[in-house]
């Protein structure tokens, strides 16, 4: 299904070759950034912790579990990598209860490295980002001509594509939500139906991202555009719009977006409005299930710039890349303008 928007096009040129990726857990280390400081007080108990090789979802459950709470008592910001090493935050619904100690809620893979309060849980997408540091082992590549290409994609940017984790195994997601929608398949629960109607918005938007880059207009600003800032949050809606947005694009303080599908009018008018439709009117089935579903119009930045950007060539060779992305962004979208990523992990 969507064979031609499966794989992105690339920006730069292509990936340089071939290199080690996520070979242990300790390749992959994604740090979030909460964006703010807990008030230290409340009903909320937030827990920053340190995972190796495990889920957000079986981490917080474990955390449920050592205390004797209902899971759905356990929130997080958003997913992390499992085949990762991770620090991100929970917090644990306990009023008029004091705060445990990090020894009661380690275990194997599960380190506690801070206990804090706050007056609020943490809800899902409140983070500001993450901060990555990913090695690549053995490229097949020039460290000098990496060196070049990182820079591009720093500066120019990439693509701001959802990358394979979107789509499942063997990209089976999108085909069995159109099973969904024929009422051919009925998913075990909420969270597998929301995976894949997920799938079938990020392959849409992917759709329109690869068609502006085979007109040559990805990066170029048409009428009727719907602004977004780079921090993948406020969007910039055609009727809020103060008239300088193509200007403030040129200067990379806003980005142009393109649609999450949904019910209602696109947000976007003219030129922009005439080629999503264009392209939404080749999955005509997809978009329908996405309106039944009751899902509404949304919008994503097409382009990513990573901030805080590093390059290290390691002894050996291997190359160390740091930088901050936007929450709900993937390091992916970046790498896969370096290097064809090759997961093979190591076996104990």
């Amino acid at each position: 299904m969507l064979k031609d928007t499966d794989e992105p096009p690339y920006l730069h040129g292509g990936p340089l070759g071939r290199a080690g990726f996520k070979t242990q857990p300790e390749d992959f280390r994604v740090e979030e950034v909460l964006g703010f400081e807990p008030s230290g007080v409340g009903e909320h108990c937030l827990v920053w912790v340190e995972k190796r090789d495990l889920d957000s979802n079986a981490a917080g459950a474990r955390l449920a579990d050592a205390l004797g709470l209902r899971r759905r008592l356990v929130s997080h910001c958003g997913l992390k990598d499992r085949h990762a090493v991770t620090r991100q935050w929970f917090s644990l619904h306990m009023p008029g209860q004091a705060s445990p100690e990090p020894a009661a809620l380690e275990s194997e893979g599960l380190r506690v490295l801070r206990i804090t309060r706050n007056t609020r849980k943490l809800r899902r997408g409140i983070h500001l980002g993450n901060r990555f540091i990913i090695r690549l082992r053995e490229p097949t590549f020039d460290a000098a001509a990496a060196e070049e290409r990182w820079k591009l994609i720093t500066t120019v940017g990439a693509p701001n594509v959802f990358g394979s984790q979107r789509f499942g195994h063997e990209g089976r997601n999108v085909d069995k939500a159109l099973a969904m929608f024929r009422g051919e398949f009925t998913p075990g629960d909420r969270l597998l139906r929301g995976i894949l109607l997920s799938a079938v918005r990020s392959q849409l938007f992917n759709a329109v991202v690869a068609e502006r880059m085979a007109r040559g207009c990805w990066d170029q600003a048409l009428s009727g555009e719907v602004y977004g800032f780079p921090d993948n949050g406020t969007l910039l809606l055609i009727e809020n719009q103060r008239g300088d947005e193509a200007e403030r694009f040129a200067n990379g303080k806003v980005e142009i977006t393109a649609p999450l599908w949904g019910c209602g009018e696109l947000h976007s008018a003219g030129e922009v409005r005439a080629l999503e439709q264009e392209v939404m009117a080749r999955y005509a089935e997809l978009t329908a299930g996405l309106e039944a579903a009751g899902l509404r119009q949304e919008r994503r930045v097409m382009r990513l710039r990573p901030t805080n950007a590093e390059f290290v060539v390691l002894e050996g060779g291997d190359l160390q890349l740091s930088f901050d992305l936007p929450r709900g962004t993937y390091a992916t979208a970046l790498l896969r303008e370096l290097a064809f990523l090759e997961e093979l992990r190591e076996t104990s």
